[in-house]
């Protein structure tokens, strides 16, 4: 693997880390359904992010998981991402 692929497997599990500690603070630090429902987004779109970043960058061939991620990950995100933009 070269540097940048390490450096960016490295930076998805950070974003990954940051994306669940949004959506755990969106679930039992949150008190207003709108900050809820925005935070969850938050964590949504990190996860899904980081998670595509490492199925890219792996260096086996793609299985039936990672390419159900491949597909669907991009739908979580932009459906995240549209809900962030209405409630903003």
């Amino acid at each position: 693997m070269s540097d940048a692929a390490h450096i960016a497997v490295i930076g998805s599990w950070i974003a990954t880390a940051i994306g669940f500690g949004l959506w755990l603070y969106g679930w039992f630090g949150a008190k207003v359904p709108l900050q809820r429902q925005r935070l969850h987004d938050c964590g949504i779109a990190l996860v899904f992010s980081a998670i595509l970043v490492r199925v890219v960058t792996q260096d086996r061939p793609l299985g039936v998981f990672e390419w159900a991620l491949f597909f669907i990950g991009p739908l979580f995100i932009a459906a995240a991402l549209w809900r962030l933009a209405r409630t903003s």
